[in-house]
Formats: structure tokens, sequence, C-alpha cells
């Protein structure tokens, strides 16, 4: 399905420049899960170019065919085999690529409210709208979209996600983008081996018509970019990582101040000592682990798990999800390339009673996350697999119960270094691809530096009481 949003002007098919040195490759059992899943779309927002569009379309449909010689599974198609393997076919059937007209929209349209809320309108600038990755047997693995501004360009990329995840996604896209602005040679050159334990027997059986996505595209959400700037990203760091004796300090000023008027009293009425409200405040804080470090990211996945259980108003005694994807490259042992082409990625869920996340202060929650992210070594990625190889079966993507929140992308993904020849992007935005209520995607700020951008889609009314809730909004920057 091409944009039903915006006029297409052209569209044609792109070929690799040279013919494909891979016969095939075979889908691993990171792959396989992502054939219910939408293509990935991402894309950027850049300022007018300094030559006519129709140059600037033929300039990229020369740079991406030269990229899909370096890149050749994103021209070809998926295949079954009469056992019922699932193969990427590297024939050079092309991909497509789209030149969709919305000169009447301008750059400050697609940037957005002074809320953060993400414009409807991006929806029109990718191809693919909720295509279904098992499509991929049937149609392009990969199609670019350009769209025409009244004062700048969008570049939408839309991929397989059971061909790529975000390492493969951006280091196609940074590919791309080099090549487009005359570099000769990219500098990251991917890794298309297959023998790693990602490799199954196993077949996974799937649908007659092939699976169907787990969620519902049609349910009420609104999508809001959040940013965290540096200072407010260490400052809450700080804050999690803080040993018991600061924490401490800050709980007991609080008191004394509530109370500055009043007499604190023991249940027997004796007057209370500060070092008695400090053994209080201990006993109830004893619980965190000030040995152990907690990341800026994790920190932030802690506020934003509070954030939104509180926001949900769910019972205490409600079990709440926490799913991050981790990259499982450096966990295995051997090793995967860093820069291994396809899925290599798994989802590591943490649990918690809402009681709990709400009770306990941010540094219980962050301890959570980070002690299932550091345990997922090359131990659990391969106890992953035989699980899966017990039970094969597509990836459940979606919030099943209201109590889920699901983390992708990656602030460290270089999504603003794609200068095309005449610019970094001004933004880097999504389309409506795998977008339920509780998915948050990390990406990295403009201006880099450790500057963060949330992309949050929840329901409206969960959306509205984590706009109001004051833990979270204090860390939240101006866009």
């Amino acid at each position: 399905m091409v944009s039903q949003f915006l006029p297409i002007v052209s569209k044609s098919t792109v070929f690799p420049g040279q013919k494909s040195a891979i016969a095939e490759l075979k889908l691993s059992v990171s792959d396989l899960p992502m054939l219910s899943c939408h293509y990935i779309q991402k894309g950027g927002l850049f300022t007018k170019p300094p030559f006519p569009i129709l140059e600037l379309i033929s300039l990229l449909k020369q740079s991406l065919s030269q990229t899909l010689t370096h890149f050749p599974p994103l021209a070809g198609r998926l295949t079954t085999d009469a056992d019922g393997y699932v193969y990427l076919t590297c024939n050079d059937a092309g991909a497509d690529f789209i030149h969709a007209n919305g000169s009447h929209i301008q750059v400050r349209d697609l940037m957005g409210s002074d809320n953060g809320d993400v414009p409807e309108l991006f929806k029109g600038c990718f191809a693919f709208d909720r295509t279904v990755s098992y499509e991929g047997h049937f149609r392009a693995i990969l199609a670019v979209q350009v769209t025409e501004l009244a004062d700048g360009v969008f570049i939408g990329c839309t991929v397989n996600h059971a061909i790529t995840d975000g390492t493969s996604f951006w280091n196609f896209f940074n590919s791309f983008a080099e090549l487009s602005r005359g570099v000769k040679r990219i500098s990251r050159t991917p890794d298309f081996s297959r023998d790693s334990v990602l490799i199954s027997p196993v077949v996974l059986k799937l649908p007659a018509g092939g699976p169907k996505v787990t969620f519902s595209g049609d349910a009420p959400v609104r999508e809001r970019i959040f940013r965290f700037t540096r200072e407010s990203i260490l400052k809450l760091k700080a804050k999690v990582n803080k040993n018991n004796d600061d924490g401490e300090v800050d709980v007991v000023a609080e008191l004394m101040g509530k109370q500055s008027n009043d007499t604190l009293k023991f249940p027997d009425g004796k007057l209370t000592p500060l070092s008695w409200l400090r053994n209080a405040v201990s006993r109830e804080t004893s619980h965190t682990n000030p040995t152990v470090e907690i990341s800026s990211f994790q920190s932030l996945c802690a506020l934003l798990w509070r954030g939104i259980t509180r926001a949900r108003k769910l019972p205490a005694s409600k079990k709440t999800t926490f799913r991050t994807a981790v990259n499982c490259r450096h966990r295995l042992e051997p090793k995967l390339e860093p820069l291994y082409f396809g899925n290599a990625i798994q989802s590591v869920p943490t649990y918690a009673l809402a009681g709990d996340v709400l009770s306990k202060d941010l540094r219980w929650c962050a301890e959570q996350l980070n002690k299932n992210v550091v345990a997922h070594t090359n131990a659990t990625v391969r106890k992953y697999v035989e699980n899966w190889e017990q039970d094969p079966k597509c990836f459940p993507l979606g919030n099943f119960d209201g109590a889920m929140i699901t983390m992708g992308s990656s602030p460290r993904f270089p999504m603003y270094d794609n200068d095309f020849g005449w610019g970094r992007p001004i933004a880097v935005r999504s389309g409506r691809a795998n977008k339920f209520d509780g998915k948050i995607s990390a990406f990295p700020a403009r201006e880099g530096g450790g500057n963060v951008d949330l992309e949050v889609i929840l329901a409206p009314e969960t959306m509205a009481g984590l706009e109001s809730d004051p833990e979270f909004m204090q860390y939240v920057s101006a866009l």
C-alpha cells in the first residue's frame, strides 16, 4: 500500500548496481518472530536542498542503487521452501522508490506543536503503511519515499522487520546518505554471516496467508515526543544512584519542613530525635543496593515506568511489565560482528506489582531493570533460543493486559549521522508501524551530547495523566 495521504508523483523500482554475490540468507530465531510485525518506518526531515527536486530524485535513485550493491538482501524477497524454512532470496528484484508531493506542507507543520504531539502528517511520509513483514514474500523488502515539502524534504525508509533490527536499519540509512553525498566507499560494511546459534533447524509453522499483527492498529492513542536534556538526565541518574545517607537527609529535611512548627513525637509521646528519623528512613530504604551503578538510560526507564503506571491508575495488585529490547551481538560467545545484518535482539521483560512500582523509590525500579539487563549474558541468550525452539512462534507485540510498556530503538543509534549532501536532518521521526498503547522508542536528540527524545505512545487519558505527573515532568524539557 502506497501512502494514502499524499499524491504520488512517481513510483519506480531501483535495482542494485551490481548483481548480488549472496544467494540466500536463512531467517534466524530473532528474524522469524518479526514476521508478524509491521515493517520498520523511520526517516529524516531536511531543509530544502540547493538543487531542483527532480535532480534530487535522480541523485537518490542512483545512490540507492549503489547502496543496494552493498546491502543485496534489501533488494531481495522472502521465500518459504517445501520444508517450511523461510529464506531471504537475494534475487536483485529491487526496492521501491516513491516521489510524493507534499508541497502544501511546510517543515514547521511536521515539527509539531509546542506540547510535543507528533502530527498525523508524518503517516503519509512512508510507504507500506501497516504492512506486515510476512508480505515480503510478495512485495519489496525496502521502500524509500521522498516527500517534497514547500520548504524542505522528508526521506522516509520502510524496511521489513524480519530482515533488519535497528542496528541494521541505521547502518543502511547511514550508508545511503554517505553515497548520496559523494563518498566513494561506505564506512561500515555489513556482515551477512549465518553461522551462529541464532540459525536453528526448527521450523516456524505459519497460518495460511501468513501471520497478523497481535495488537489493534485502530485503538485511539496519542503520540508525543518528550525531550530530556543531558543535564536533566544526569540529575535523574544522580538521584537514582544516591546512597542511602543522601536520600535520608532529603527525606528528613522534607519531614522537618512539613513539621516546622509542630512537635514530632514517638508513638509513646516522646520527642523524636533526628537520629531516630534517620534510622526510620534507613529501614524504609534498605531494599536498595548502593553498590550497583544504574545507567542513565535505566534511570530514565524507571522514571517512565513509574509515571505511566501512576497515570494508568492500576490497582496495587496488578502485575506490570516493562519490556526492553537488548542487542545480543556482543552478548553471545563467540560474539557476532557489530554490523551483523539481520535481527540480533531479544525482548527482556521485567515484572513488578503496580503497588511496588509506586510505593518503592526510583532506585528500586531501576534496579529491577538493571538486574535483568545485566543477567542477559551468553547463557541467557542461548536459553531464549532453546525456549523458542521448544515453542516456535511470532513475537506477541502489544499491551494485552493494560499494564505493559515496550521500549524499543536506542539513543545510541546514529540517527542524525545522515547528511545526503546539504546537511543533517532537522528531526528524525517514524511512521504508524508497530504503535500501540505503551510503545516507547528512544531517539538521540538532534544536538546529541547525551540528550534524549522519547517517542511515547499512550491511550489519551494515560498521556494526560503522564503530562500532569510532577515527578516525571520535572525532568522534561521543551522541544
